[in-house]
Formats: C-alpha cells, structure tokens, sequence
C-alpha cells in the first residue's frame, strides 16, 4: 500500500509517498490532495526534511527506493555520491557512469528523478556551469544550491 503526506518547504509544497518499508518519491506539487496519512516512515521523512531546510542535515538516513531502469539507477547512485554544497555537470556524471557520450541521458535520467532533495538532481548544472533544467523550476533549483552554500563546511 502507498501512504502520502505533505511537507511545506520554503519553496513549495512536497507530496511525499511511501510504502511500509520506504520512501518512493518527494515531488514538488501545486494542487495536491489534501488527504494525509501518518507512518512512521513518513514522519521521519517530513523530519529530516525539516531540519535539511533548517541546515542541520546534509544527508538523508531514511529508506528510499527508486524504480528506473539499470542506466537510471547507475546516474541516480552518482547523482547521490556529489556532495552537500557541491555542483558537477551532466558531462562529468556520464564520465563517472562510464559513457562521457551520454550527456542527454544523463539530463533525461536526472529529469525522471521522483525523489528531489534527497537524490540531489539540483546539483547538477551545464557544462559552462549555467543552471540547466530542474523539474521543480529553475528559481528551486538556484534557492537549494544557495542554501546549502550558506550551510556548507
């Protein structure tokens, strides 16, 4: 069975679902059903959630899951190894996967990511290190990597 809650970030409302064992996706929402369901999972999610936002967490400890294919679970694993405060480009994600020729679908595996934030597809930028597509909108994408600027060792 799916549960679902609602996280109110300072940029928008997150719809996060989750099964018994883990969490599936945190995704940007504008009208979201307002039916809430309580888990434990779901709570510590909303709470590391919660103390991201307050700068207090760098990383996240509670179950995820991800459902994409072999290539997509390889970028989304590389995607989670760059670290708090940090930014690499499309192209050097496709050369840690091994495939410097697969700057597109790299973008379109970072595109397909169901869970934000926690799976930091924002730290992903142009090879001229311009800020480059973000399913949660470019302006989220600028105010989670100044955020974690501001809270980087």
């Amino acid at each position: 069975m799916t549960y679902t809650t609602y996280y109110e970030s300072p940029i928008g409302l997150l719809e996060i679902k989750g099964t018994e064992e883990a969490i599936i996706s945190i995704l940007f929402c504008e009208n979201c059903d307002a039916m809430k369901d309580d888990t434990p999972l779901l709570r510590e999610c909303c709470t590391q959630i919660d103390e991201y936002f307050k700068g207090l967490r760098k990383e996240f400890t509670f179950k995820y899951m991800t459902n994409g294919t072999a290539f997509q679970n390889k970028v989304w694993a590389e995607l989670g190894a760059v670290p708090y405060g940090k930014t690499v480009s499309y192209k050097e994600i496709a050369v840690s996967i091994g495939n410097a020729k697969a700057i597109r679908a790299v973008g379109a595996a970072n595109g397909r990511n169901m869970l934000m934030i926690v799976i930091p597809c924002h730290r992903i930028i142009g090879v001229s290190s311009g800020l480059t597509g973000y399913a949660g909108g470019l302006w989220r994408k600028e105010w989670l990597l100044q955020h974690e600027d501001r809270f980087r060792e």
